[in-house]
């Protein structure tokens, strides 16, 4: 992975190039833009702070912003929560729970693994660093993949739907929930730049997968805490399923994602289809 300052940098840029000067509310000018977006100065006009000190911040200088300066130039670049959260952590502020052991590998402690049991009739998995699959009980494997059963360095959810061609065939929105994927990733990576295992992850993906490639290269951040999948099962056909996720207090690293469908829909019934041809006798994967 770049370095932390190259990471800042090619983000400040590209956030500073998607800026609109119709809407910042800055007087305008008779100065032809060569290039979409905002120049350094007017960005360092919204923020309230000089263009050399902006420059600077923006060619990865080591200097360290104060929060206050910080959210006005997330203000100016029209970034939203994980964007600002994504430059908070870049430059080493971040205001976000300091990361539980993170050179050690995860474990799901046994009274998630029952939860996860308990909820039998919905998909629910949990997630860790770097989209790493931690388990996942036995509706999410029957709708989605039997993640027990890849090779433990396979188990890792944007792996899976880059390099897996049963996952591109599975979403109807396969382009959708691939960008969300590096956008969570790019996101958890800013967290720590430094990690060594999400580096690999990352460079192996770029390596070989083109969509990732062009797609990580944009450098856009956004958290997903709920939304919608479109699927074809290939057992029970079309369906789509809403998710919510919680990440678990005390464990910033660990989230749960649950699945669910409209009570009375298709999506539904093709849900309950599927828990029907579904052994009950699995419990979720202990890595």
């Amino acid at each position: 992975m770049a370095d932390k300052n190259h990471e800042l940098a090619d983000f400040l840029k590209r956030a500073r190039g998607k800026g609109d000067p119709s809407r910042s509310g800055l007087p305008s000018d008779s100065r032809v833009r060569r290039v979409p977006g905002l120049r350094r100065e007017e960005v360092a006009r919204l923020a309230g702070v000089s263009t050399d000190y902006y420059t600077r911040l923006e060619q990865g200088r080591n200097i360290t912003p104060s929060p206050a300066v910080i959210e006005a130039i997330g203000r100016a670049l029209a970034l939203d929560e994980a964007g600002r959260a994504h430059l908070r952590d870049l430059l080493g502020v971040t205001a976000a729970p300091a990361r539980l052991h993170p050179g050690r590998a995860q474990r799901v402690r046994h009274g998630l693994h029952q939860l996860l049991d308990a909820l039998d009739g919905e998909p629910a998995l949990v997630l860790g660093r770097r989209t790493d699959i931690l388990a996942a009980n036995r509706m999410a494997r029957a709708l989605f993949a039997d993640f027990a059963q890849l090779p433990h360095r396979e188990r890792n959810y944007a792996r899976w739907m880059f390099l897996d061609d049963d996952a591109r065939a599975l979403f109807t929105d396969w382009e959708d929930q691939a960008r969300a994927a590096v956008e969570s990733l790019r996101l958890d990576a800013g967290r720590d730049p430094d990690d060594q295992a999400t580096a690999a992850l990352i460079a192996d993906l770029r390596a070989r997968s083109h969509a990732f490639d062009t797609w990580w290269e944009q450098h856009r951040v956004h958290q997903r805490t709920h939304g919608s999948k479109r699927l074809r099962h290939p057992l029970v056909g079309e369906l789509t399923v809403e998710y919510e996720t919680l990440t678990l207090p005390g464990d910033p690293d660990t989230t749960l994602y649950v699945y669910t469908a409209e009570p009375g829909s298709p999506s539904k019934s093709a849900l309950d289809l599927l828990a029907s041809w579904t052994s009950p006798r699995t419990a979720t994967h202990r890595p």
